[in-house]
């Protein structure tokens, strides 16, 4: 029987398996990940907006990027931890559309940042008398805002779809609820949504690596051309970009192989594991490679923590 999405009041995710009295160990290793993320993420945003040599453009969009990965991590831990403890996965359907909206953002600006990044990059090492000049406060605020803005924007046409598409069923084959899942679960073939997120997100991430790839091989034409001290530079800048945006590709190209194949034969931890992937890894990855390898964070956080211990 049809069923209108008006209709649908919960979805169930039927990805979760009985753990017994294992759940407790688990929800204990989510809570870690959790504060872990929490604590790193907003430890580099304070570091960052409180001392004035940080403030410079490629800090900024750091900054931006730990935001993200605050928001990101906010999506997705707290309605993991409740239904790590639940016996019976269900979810609200109001709560899954917001849930399916701030995962969609966060992996958006994610893409958009890097690019931005990068951008930044190019600027400091290819056009490095120029850099002050194009790269201005308010170019900065410009480029941030349009990071956030239009995949804000973008996303609630896509939850709008998918709020008012015709349902045959409830049944989610996640852990947590996304788009396709649920384009999925429509009674007809949803072509507008399923073509609008195609183009929104094939538009936001291809041409976010596209520009990614054309700054880097400026980026490596003035290395080859320049001199050590230029190699050295670029290295220690992009090295932790180029190590940021492998890791968090690698999460998403799991999620997308999930989504659009057919993964039965895969054992379900696996699944679950490659589908976290990209919502985990990077706001634990990133923290801890830029506040290692970065220097001047480095010395100032050293610096905060020393003044907190007095």
């Amino acid at each position: 029987m049809m069923i209108n999405s008006t209709q649908v009041s919960y979805f169930t995710l039927d990805a979760y398996f009985h753990t017994g009295t294992f759940k407790y160990f688990y929800f204990m290793i989510v809570v870690c990940l959790y504060v872990f993320i929490v604590c790193a993420n907003v430890l580099l945003i304070v570091v960052i907006c409180n001392n004035r040599s940080l403030h410079e453009p490629m800090y900024l969009f750091l900054c931006s990027l730990f935001v993200n990965e605050l928001y990101g991590s906010t999506g997705l831990f707290p309605f993991l931890l409740v239904q790590i403890l639940s016996d019976i996965h269900t979810v609200a359907a109001p709560l899954c559309f917001l849930q399916m909206y701030s995962l969609h953002t966060y992996g958006a600006v994610e893409y958009l940042n890097l690019a931005v990044m990068s951008y930044d990059r190019y600027l400091a090492i290819c056009c490095p008398l120029q850099y002050n000049t194009r790269m201005t406060h308010n170019k900065i605020a410009t480029l941030i805002a349009l990071t956030w803005l239009y995949p804000l924007l973008a996303c609630i046409f896509i939850i709008y779809l998918n709020s008012h598409s015709q349902l045959c069923g409830n049944i989610i084959y996640k852990v947590y609820c996304d788009s396709h899942s649920v384009v999925k679960l429509a009674c007809s073939e949803a072509h507008v949504v399923n073509a609008y997120g195609l183009i929104a997100s094939f538009g936001t991430i291809f041409g976010a690596l596209m520009f990614i790839l054309y700054t880097y091989i400026k980026i490596l034409i003035v290395c080859f051309s320049g001199c050590k001290q230029t190699r050295q530079k670029a290295v220690s800048t992009c090295t932790p970009h180029l190590a940021s945006l492998f890791n968090f590709s690698v999460g998403a190209s799991f999620e997308l192989l999930q989504s659009r194949f057919d993964m039965n034969n895969v054992p379900n931890m696996v699944r679950i594991f490659l589908s976290l992937y990209f919502l985990t890894c990077p706001p634990l990855f990133n923290p801890v490679l830029y506040g290692l390898k970065m220097s001047k964070i480095r010395v100032v956080g050293k610096s905060l923590m020393s003044n907190v211990g007095y």
